[in-house]
């Protein structure tokens, strides 16, 4: 199982257009010039997007502010009108779109309808699962939905070593959730969604690293990947997380303790490309501000593009340029750090 698919790659080129295409050139060159001048220019739009599904999840994972429900901002659901407000919005220039940011998308009563909405506008779609709710019924859903590409986490290949970082979760839910999902594409003929097995490697599970692949091989997954785990106090590392595989960690050991390895240049792509819009319709830079701290509009209140092109966006990607050190979100992120099957 490798990172590169061509079905998957073959998808994603099929939603380009004209449009989206000029939009990714000048998106692209308006980051490069910033770089260069230390200045923010942004020119085009989005040309992919996170949208909060829901904040709610059924299980209690040690190093999520969902799980732990230790949010400041309020829990609830996405609304699909507006939702398909805002899309209708984006659609001509928006190529990629992540039913994701925190929360279990699943528990959202009109999560598959969504994404129905969206593939119908030729959006590529992604989402992540913990799979639990993969039902039958389910699974059926979503092949029919148009969804083309599913995340299931699943970090562990025993119950054991399972649930000690999905707290409150069953792995047999999990298998069967899989199982489900592969059965439906395979029985409706669909090349999508591409379906994944993402493995967050921790101090508990390293052990099962090659057990995994051979899991997904059985069930029938098109990939497996690994993916580092973030742990905001690496410091002191409370939970027993980080692995002592170094390959899979963000963290390395120095002669004053524990060190993040990431190098924090002063720039980054997902300010210029790759927004998190949350269930209430607030804008926030990027996935690693989990709790929307740095709200930078209200789509409740505005249009994106007046949003996008507005002074806290521009104050925010001139911080990025000029001291991303600085910038509390930029401390733990995992850009460059990613590990695939």
């Amino acid at each position: 199982m490798s990172q590169f698919n061509w079905n998957d790659s073959i998808t994603i080129i099929s939603k380009l257009s004209f449009r989206r295409l000029w939009n990714a050139i000048k998106v692209l060159s308006s980051y490069y010039v910033s770089k260069w001048i230390k200045k923010p220019i942004q020119w085009g739009y989005p040309i992919s997007i996170s949208f909060e599904p829901t904040t709610s999840c059924n299980l209690r994972c040690p190093e999520c502010p969902s799980g732990l429900r230790s949010f400041t901002r309020p829990t609830g659901m996405l609304q699909q009108s507006f939702f398909k407000e805002t899309i209708d919005q984006l659609y001509q220039e928006l190529l990629y779109l992540v039913f994701y940011f925190q929360g279990e998308p699943y528990l959202n009563p009109d999560f598959l309808l969504m994404v129905q909405y969206a593939s119908k506008k030729n959006i590529y779609t992604a989402t992540s699962t913990n799979a639990h709710y993969l039902t039958d019924e389910n699974s059926r859903k979503t092949i029919e939905s148009g969804l083309d590409r599913l995340i299931i986490s699943i970090d562990g290949t025993t119950q054991e070593v399972y649930e000690q970082y999905r707290v409150g979760g069953q792995l047999q839910k999990v298998i069967e959730g899989a199982k489900n999902i592969v059965a439906w594409k395979k029985k409706l003929k669909s090349k999508t969604p591409f379906i994944i097995f993402q493995f967050l490697v921790v101090k508990p599970n390293e052990h099962q690293i090659n057990e995994i692949k051979i899991l997904g091989d059985e069930i029938g997954v098109d990939a497996v990947w690994y993916k580092t785990a973030q742990v905001y106090d690496f410091e002191n590392d409370p939970n027993q997380l980080i692995p002592t595989n170094d390959k899979y960690s963000r963290y390395q050991k120095t002669s004053n303790g524990t060190a993040f390895k990431g190098k924090l240049t002063n720039h980054c792509w997902r300010l210029w490309h790759d927004p998190v819009i949350t269930w209430d319709g607030f804008v926030s830079p990027c996935c690693f501000d989990k709790d929307a701290q740095h709200k930078l509009g209200n789509l409740q209140q505005k249009s994106f593009k007046e949003i996008w092109d507005n002074g806290d966006y521009t104050k925010f990607r001139t911080s990025i340029l000029t001291g991303r050190k600085n910038i509390d979100i930029c401390s733990n992120c995992s850009e460059g750090t990613k590990v695939w099957g």
